[in-house]
């Protein structure tokens, strides 16, 4: 910091593509602090050091930060920004100066922070290299380099030359020569390609420039002379990369017919000025960058002809085409069917006594997940979480906080798969004894929850609705009684892609973001309300559904209606369920809810797994309105009629 001149830096989460999962190369907010959580931001100044982070890490930093680190936890009353806070612990500092790396910080962000300096006189100051490599010279990761696969079109559903073609017509009506594509999950999806270069996300780093002239496409990729011609290396998948992308075995296009991809190297620099280059010619009057779209890349188009939004691509991939549809609901079935599998045998294990643990128990779960057809590993690492473990949203199991799973405890797993035609993601919440009434009560409200708000429609408007406008009706069950949660209540979710996908989200755990997006047809959610009591359990409950149109009682002119089909096919917990706090509708969804699990992979679990048939048909008894949480029912209308008219005239 001395020698780059600058007072403070800041170290991001991030990578230059804004993944929310970086590669373990890009971890350096990580290493520099230790805390492992997916979201925080530090800033280290010559003599103190911060970090920031939001509810789902608060437990979680206060383990990993040792006493160097100041935990500046989001949200919470009297907890200033990182830029407040720089701006007070630089105010003696004359001509201070805060760094970072151009390419980490995407470009809003940067300017946030230059404005906000700037009125204090502080001065926003790129660096020329990234510091934290600069000082991570033993024990870093290596850069990661995995193979290319194409994703045939059974699973894709639309051809990357009529993706690119759909992205020429939206440029046309934005207005835009040229479109710069920073996402590594809209890069993968816009060619229809996949590749492990982060773990759990089937991700390559790339950049791809599209110009309308000519129509140019540009992909840059790390190791482009390799990759292009090697073999493929998924069963699925019958193309070298060369030859899906019709370009040439060099990645030069010239002389191939139709659309062609040019292959260049993936050099960060090279790719800035290319950017630059496009941005400055006389010929291209507008160019469109994400707004995540890191500001290595977005400073150098002047800011006339620079144009921030949601790209077209981020755009089409979060509204599926009816192939990837129908390859989610796919894939959640034989999600289903393998964790029901898995969660049969772990409940007879604990009530039998043997000793199963949360890694033991993720491990297994695992193990069951790969056996499913088009399996391609998990979606993100699994939270096996027992009792007090719980409590900490973002938990990962480990050798050192291992817990054994009992029949006295809650048992919280979040596990997900990824599939060439699916990505899915599902929590629930177990306890194999006797819960309390607390917990019971708790457990319900969760539920409750999340049944309001799979059963809501809802009017499209040219204004939304957005996420945010229906999170609350997740969260009233909860509020009602004085309790909350602090995560949204839904992320999206891609086919094959990113477990947590935007533009869109269901959130009122932080203020809108600039690139939120409205509610449409075809989209993935999550809907996972939750409860967390600290130091003794936590409750989630995460089904994934599609936003889709649905039929009304009534007619209004001119007005489509929305509402969600839930594709996560696993049951409740029944023994954690307080049926006198549920409403008819909520039982009646519930019931309807079970039944379709039933009917859809009921009949393969009888014939292949009779005992997770066993398991399954046991939560998906219907239920009948009770007095307690017993199996003792409401007499019927009649029978009370007639008890009533006998004691009258007893009487």
């Amino acid at each position: 910091m001395i020698s780059a001149g600058i007072h403070a830096y800041i170290i991001p989460s991030e990578d230059a593509h804004q993944s929310e999962y970086p590669s373990d190369y890009d971890l350096r907010r990580k290493y520099i602090s230790g805390l492992s959580g997916s979201y925080g931001l530090a800033v280290v100044t010559r003599d103190q050091a911060a970090v920031w982070t939001d509810g789902r890490y608060f437990l979680q930093a206060e383990g990993e930060l040792d006493c160097n680190w100041i935990l500046m936890k989001m949200g919470e009353s009297g907890v200033p920004s990182s830029t407040e806070w720089m701006i007070s612990v630089l105010a003696s500092t004359t001509n201070a100066k805060v760094g970072a790396y151009p390419f980490l910080i995407n470009s809003g962000n940067w300017i946030s922070y230059d404005t906000a300096l700037s009125k204090e006189s502080i001065t926003m100051t790129p660096t020329s290299e990234d510091l934290v490599g600069k000082i991570w010279t033993t024990g870093r990761p290596q850069e990661p380099n995995s193979p290319i696969n194409a994703l045939p079109m059974k699973f894709a559903g639309r051809s990357w030359q009529d993706k690119i073609g759909d992205m020429h017509k939206a440029m046309e009506e934005k207005e835009v020569d040229a479109m710069i594509v920073t996402g590594l999950d809209e890069t993968a999806w816009l060619l229809n390609l996949r590749a492990a270069d982060i773990a759990y996300n089937p991700f390559f780093l790339s950049y791809i420039i599209v110009e309308k002239q000519g129509n140019a496409t540009t992909l840059y990729i790390k190791n482009a002379a390799t990759k292009l011609t090697q073999n493929q290396t998924d069963t699925e998948t019958t193309e070298k990369l060369y030859q899906h992308l019709n370009t040439g075995t060099d990645g030069d296009c010239a002389g191939r017919t139709g659309l062609c991809v040019t292959v260049l190297e993936y050099d960060p620099v090279a790719v800035q000025e290319k950017v630059r280059t496009v941005a400055n010619s006389d010929a291209t009057q507008m160019v469109m960058v994400s707004f995540s779209c890191n500001h290595a890349l977005s400073s150098v188009i002047p800011e006339a002809k620079r144009l921030r939004e949601n790209t077209p691509v981020a755009i089409a991939k979060a509204k599926k085409n009816e192939v990837e549809r129908n390859g989610m609901r796919n894939s959640h079935k034989r999600d289903a069917v393998a964790l029901i599998t898995f969660m049969a045998e772990l409940e007879k294990k604990v009530k039998s006594n043997v000793y199963m643990t949360e890694v033991s128990a993720a491990l297994d779960l695992k193990t069951e997940r790969m056996k499913g057809l088009y399996n391609r590993g998990l979606s993100f690492n699994s939270i096996s979480a027992v009792g007090s473990n719980g409590a900490i949203i973002h938990y990962s199991p480990s050798n050192l906080t291992n817990k054994q799973i009992t029949t006295s405890e809650m048992y919280l797993l979040d596990s997900g798969g990824q599939y060439l035609d699916g990505t899915t993601d599902v929590t629930r919440t177990f306890h194999f004894g006797t819960p309390s009434k607390y917990e019971k009560e708790c457990y319900t409200r969760v539920l409750m929850g999340q049944v309001d708000l799979a059963r809501f429609k809802f009017a499209k408007t040219k204004f939304g609705p957005y996420g945010r406008e229906i999170d609350a009706i997740a969260r009233r069950p909860l509020w009602e009684v004085g309790l909350q949660y602090r995560h949204g209540t839904g992320h999206g979710i891609g086919m094959f892609l990113s477990v947590h996908e935007g533009p869109g989200r269901i959130s009122l755990s932080h203020a809108p973001f600039e690139s939120d997006s409205p509610l449409d047809d075809g989209q993935f959610f999550s809907d996972e309300p939750g409860y967390y009591e600290d130091e003794q359990f936590g409750i989630r409950l995460e089904n994934i559904f599609m936003v889709k149109e649905v039929e009304t009682t009534y007619k209004f002119p001119n007005t489509t209606f929305l509402g969600f089909e839930t594709v996560t096919l696993v049951p409740y917990e029944s023994n954690l369920i307080n049926y006198d706090l549920l409403s008819q509708s909520q039982v009646d969804w519930i019931n309807d809810y079970h039944k379709r699990i039933m009917d859809t992979i009921g009949e393969e679990l009888r014939v292949n797994k009779p005992e997770a048939y066993n398991w399954v048909a046991a939560r998906t008894r219907p239920i009948t309105r009770t007095v307690s949480s017993s199996t003792v029912t409401y007499p019927s209308f009649a029978l009370l009629s007639t008890i009533l008219i006998s004691l009258f005239v007893w009487v």
